[in-house]
């Protein structure tokens, strides 16, 4: 496993226990900069309509496609260390 893969695993269980719940906006980056470092582009059927939260999760993901790895990694591990305080 490479640093860069250790610290964003590192950084993926940190952000389960922040000092404060970061605010609804930051919560989607932090969802979308996770599944690009993890999974790549956004993939799948994009929920339904009324299903207010998947929409927005969705569609916060596809605004990084085409954004590499690991970037989104890197990005990832900053925001947690920058929410860390």
């Amino acid at each position: 496993m490479s640093t860069l893969d250790q610290q964003f695993e590192d950084a993926a269980t940190a952000a389960q226990s922040l000092p404060e719940r970061p605010d609804n906006d930051t919560m989607l980056k932090l969802y979308a900069l996770y599944k690009q470092g993890s999974k790549g582009d956004v993939s799948g059927d994009k929920p339904g309509f009324f299903d207010f939260v998947g929409v927005a999760k969705y569609e916060a993901w596809e605004k990084l496609k085409g954004m590499d790895q690991d970037e989104a990694r890197q990005q990832y591990i900053d925001l947690v260390k920058s929410l860390q305080g």
